[in-house]
């Protein structure tokens, strides 16, 4: 009885936590035993076994992004060696769709931290900023498996995109100044104005397609979260 009482408690303390029912979080932890060997923590080579994402473009980044402290809350930076379930059922809320029972608040509170998990990809080094060579590498990667764009035309479509970000975040900028790389409080700002975001969108788009692929892979069903959901909200990373 108090075994029971128990573990009740945790599964309503993570239904708090992260917004997932007891069914979905009962579902989780199947698949988070699938993936440990029925082991309590999870390492980054477990996912070697995921098939979605043997040929992911954005693969590694994927599996980074699990281990991330700043993902996990656990810190400004910094990789975990190994996640419990309660740290993987964290990463998987950032994939859940937003719910059409949120009030105004809490759904841009919710976008705001899946993009904030959008810009945790893309700053590789936790410095803050993303870099022209860090947005340079993802773009680069989520296009390799493009056969009709070369590195080059890739590298020229980050060039554009951060160009771009840096005269809305800064404005008109002097000859000799240099642009140190975008923020979080910029990554908003950025997405907000129609240009930028029509560049970003040009490659964002597979890697959010691939985010959602390896979610809904992981999760076991396309849509666990089992919500109904706003139309243009319905993916994991806006």
């Amino acid at each position: 009885m108090g075994a029971a009482h128990s573990a009740s408690e945790e599964v309503r303390e993570l239904e708090g936590k992260t917004g997932f029912s007891s069914d979905q979080i009962e579902q989780l932890h199947r698949r988070f035993k699938q993936l440990s060997g029925d082991q309590p923590t999870i390492r980054k080579e477990n996912f070697n076994n995921v098939p979605d994402l043997e040929l992911n473009p954005i693969r590694s980044k994927i599996v980074r992004a699990f281990f991330d402290n700043r993902n996990l809350r656990k810190g400004s930076s910094g990789l975990a060696d190994e996640i419990n379930f309660e740290d993987f059922l964290t990463i998987m809320s950032y994939f859940r769709p937003i719910d059409t029972t949120m009030d105004e608040e809490q759904v841009q509170l919710c976008r705001k931290e899946k993009l904030r998990f959008l810009f945790h990809m893309y700053d590789s080094d936790s410095d803050g900023r993303i870099t022209l060579e860090e947005y340079r590498n993802v773009v680069e990667e989520l296009l390799s498996g493009n056969p009709h764009i070369e590195k080059e035309s890739a590298r020229s479509i980050a060039d554009g995109a951060m160009m771009e970000a840096a005269s809305v975040c800064v404005g008109q900028m002097e000859p000799d100044q240099v642009y140190e790389g975008i923020t979080f409080d910029d990554f908003l700002k950025s997405r907000k104005n129609p240009n930028v975001r029509a560049q970003l969108t040009s490659t964002e788009a597979d890697g959010r397609g691939s985010m959602l692929r390896s979610g809904s892979h992981l999760r076991g069903h396309h849509d666990l979260a089992g919500h109904r959901h706003r139309d243009q909200d319905a993916r994991p990373l806006p």
